[in-house]
């Protein structure tokens, strides 16, 4: 068995506090032990100001955030998923980019959100990602304490053919860090995150936002670990932030695929 962390935030427009949240998140992992904490999107900032929010978006080198978590990992020997955060890419485009940061503090894995989130919802609410952010362009997977880690983010939950993609990569844990909204979280948050764990036969980890927050917006919470058989192992509900643990067994991952075999069966089309 394996033992994870989760944390569920309600990040502000204040980075050095939700590093704050997050370097605690990562000692509590320890203090669990955990062998590895996941964060949402967004983990650093959410401010939907975009005017107020361009000083604190920077580069992976100079930001304050990123190297208060790897340190912290560094010094606590836990891995860290950070689910994503802002970064200012060297074209002067800013990139939605989740981090896997190892035990030692070095950064394991990059993965850039690839499909960004252009709608306007009957609440009112208009999000045009794709205004300010560069969408990534391929799948990642990292090996990890956990296994092989494929990396998602957010929006990339309705995208069936990324997570076919990191099936034929046959990741044992897949995360789907998450800032939903309330409406399309209560419509479909549980039932997609069952779904793509019984597709890739696969344990997913989806830390999520929770509450409202300071720019704000309201975000769905219900932070998840599904295993691959698509049980519901931890729901930390919509109510608060806060810090979880789950257990993911391999075996498990072996027992359903010997069941349904639906990657070994699976056919091209088309």
């Amino acid at each position: 068995m394996q033992r994870l962390a989760v944390l569920q935030m309600t990040s502000g427009i204040d980075p050095a506090a939700n590093a704050a949240a997050i370097v605690q998140a990562v000692n509590a992992a320890a203090m669990g032990g955990a062998s590895m904490l996941f964060t949402p999107e967004m983990s650093a900032l959410i401010d939907r100001d975009r005017i107020r929010a361009t000083p604190q978006i920077v580069g992976e080198d100079e930001s304050p955030v990123l190297e208060a978590v790897r340190n912290a990992a560094a010094s606590a020997g836990v891995w860290v998923a950070l689910g994503s955060m802002a970064v200012l890419r060297e074209d002067g485009r800013w990139a939605n980019r989740s981090f896997v940061i190892d035990g030692s503090g070095a950064i394991a894995a990059r993965y850039d959100k690839i499909h960004m989130f252009d709608v306007d919802l009957a609440t009112g609410e208009s999000w045009r990602e794709s205004n300010a952010y560069a969408a990534g362009e391929g799948a990642m997977t990292v090996q990890t304490p956990l296994g092989k880690l494929g990396l998602t983010v957010c929006y990339d939950l309705r995208f069936p053919a990324l997570f076919e993609a990191l099936g034929r990569e046959a990741c044992d844990v897949i995360a789907i860090p998450s800032a939903f909204t309330v409406p399309t979280g209560s419509a479909h948050w549980h039932v997609l995150q069952r779904a793509r764990a019984i597709e890739a036969t696969a344990y997913v980890v989806c830390a999520a936002q929770v509450g409202r927050h300071e720019d704000g917006r309201e975000t769905y919470g219900h932070s998840l670990v599904v295993d691959p058989w698509g049980e519901v192992l931890l729901d930390m509900g919509g109510a608060a932030a806060g810090i979880a643990f789950a257990e993911i067994d391999p075996a498990r991952i072996a027992e359903v695929r010997a069941q349904v075999p639906c990657l070994a069966n699976k056919r091209a089309i088309g």
